[in-house]
């Protein structure tokens, strides 16, 4: 392995470092007066937990010498980070380049004034990620910040990389998860570091195995609990149901996902024991051969038959729809198998399950649609039923947008009732119509997974999940 380049073992710890707000998670309270840049070496503290091998690592890479990559972790079992907060931190996302042959949980302790214990932990949480070459710099980067990242990617530099080798910049800049707490970072390595994951407290309080429908030799079928994910967040693959499914069902190897529901869902989600049915049930998916009803609680009664919308093709929420086709807008349909009047949500069931009101006052009735899903786009349902002006009890991002277009029919710029614009005021028009939109739930909301049915290799496969929450009778809940 070559010696790192003199250019780059003299760069900043810190490429860019985006600040949000003041963070509080960690144990102890931490500095955030440290500089973005500094413009000297940071002086090094060793963690009494942690080893020396990447003194020795960095001393052999001094003198040309072979390096091997720690084998033991030295830290104690530290499962997660608990105990878990009921509400999340500020974001906080800080971006480093290691300046010299590091370990990662060292380096990223040092940088960032973080326990290594913490460190550890995040590693474990799938919140921190490495890339060979760090990505252009945001927009808001200071041009410091700019200047460092042209040193660090100067193609003087790289080529002296061994690692990089045969890569395109592309490829070296394509981010994996560090995996390893004591995972070697060569000098110039790019991390990212998610400080405050995404929690979900809500994984704590289930007995998981209460909610398994089904387990098969290639699969488990869940009655997946709102609030929680089916397979983590970007910066969170611990607290996921397939993660907390496979504990409980004492799995060896760890479930893996198929297909999605929202977080404030609840409902049948497949989980694979294996890849080859991973491939197999998505292969179904792709042919539309998974059937999937929902039950939807809305706010007003709706016809029988099939309603169509178009998506616009931005994957960020919220999802805009038209009912008129516009050129590569994805098609949504849905159909209304059922409509029946129900009891509105009592008080006391709200109350247990968390059920935000959206400023929609409680009605005499609400609505139980039984809903087959004929596309599957992400918050196709809830988006369609808003737009349609019978939004879903407790959705706080789509009802407050239903609520707006029914003061203001004209706010919707894909509504029947919108306005003429030329392009400018139609951008505008579009933004205001997003801001119209509200957070997306945290908790429940009136939208069950009822049933999912498939056929395979002449077997016919159906599961129905349990009585939603808003038909319960009582306050009874599944916690532990």
């Amino acid at each position: 392995m070559p010696k790192p380049a003199a250019s780059v073992a003299s760069l900043l710890p810190q490429l860019w470092r985006r600040r949000f707000l003041p963070f509080a998670l960690v144990p102890r309270a931490l500095s955030s007066s440290s500089p973005l840049l500094t413009t000297h070496s940071t002086p090094r503290r060793r963690s009494p937990l942690s080893p020396s091998t990447h003194l020795a690592a960095a001393a052999a890479l001094s003198t040309g010498a072979a390096v091997e990559a720690p084998t033991a972790t030295p830290y104690p079992v530290y499962d997660r980070l608990l105990p878990c907060p009921l509400q999340d931190d500020p974001p906080r996302i800080e971006h480093l380049v290691a300046r010299e042959y590091e370990v990662a949980v060292d380096f990223i302790s040092r940088s960032l004034d973080l326990p290594p214990l913490y460190v550890a932990d995040l590693i474990k949480f799938g919140a921190v990620y490495y890339a060979l070459v760090a990505p252009q710099p945001p927009p808001y980067a200071a041009p410091e910040h700019v200047r460092i990242f042209r040193e660090v990617t100067d193609p003087s530099v790289l080529r002296r990389r061994a690692s990089i080798k045969g890569k395109t910049v592309r490829e070296a800049q394509k981010t994996f998860r560090v995996t390893d707490p004591n995972q070697l970072l060569e000098a110039g390595t790019y991390l990212r570091v998610h400080v405050h994951p995404k929690r979900f407290p809500r994984c704590y309080e289930i007995d998981w195995k209460s909610r398994v429908i089904a387990v098969a030799d290639d699969y488990v079928v869940l009655d997946k609990p709102a609030a929680t994910s089916v397979g983590g967040a970007t910066d969170n693959i611990e607290e996921s149901c397939a993660v907390f499914t496979s504990r409980a069902l004492g799995l060896e190897t760890p479930l893996m996902t198929t297909h999605q529901i929202d977080n404030c869902s609840e409902g049948c989600v497949v989980l694979s024991k294996t890849k080859e049915f991973c491939s197999v049930f998505h292969g179904l998916i792709r042919e539309k051969q998974v059937k999937k009803v929902y039950l939807a609680l809305t706010t007003a009664p709706m016809s029988t038959g099939i309603i169509t919308h178009y998506m616009r093709p931005v994957n960020r929420a919220p999802r805009l729809v038209s009912e008129d086709h516009i050129a590569k807008w994805h098609l949504c349909q849905m159909e209304i198998l059922d409509c029946k009047k129900v009891p509105w949500p009592s008080s006391s069931i709200r109350k247990v399950h968390n059920v935000n009101g959206c400023g929609w006052s409680q009605q005499e009735a609400a609505y139980e649609c039984k809903i087959n899903l004929l596309t599957g786009k992400t918050h196709q349902i809830r988006a369609q039923l808003a737009a349609i002006g019978t939004p879903i009890i407790g959705d706080s991002a789509y009802m407050t947008a239903a609520m707006a277009a029914m003061a203001n029919p004209s706010i919707n710029p894909f509504g029947k009732e919108r306005l003429s614009y030329n392009s400018e005021e139609k951008e505008a028009a579009v933004e205001a119509w997003i801001a119209a939109h509200g957070k997306e739930p945290k908790s429940v909301i009136g939208l069950q997974a009822s049933e999912i049915s498939w056929d395979h290799e002449g077997e016919h496969h159906s599961y129905k999940a349990g009585v939603p929450w808003w038909r319960q009778d009582s306050v009874e809940s599944d916690l532990v």
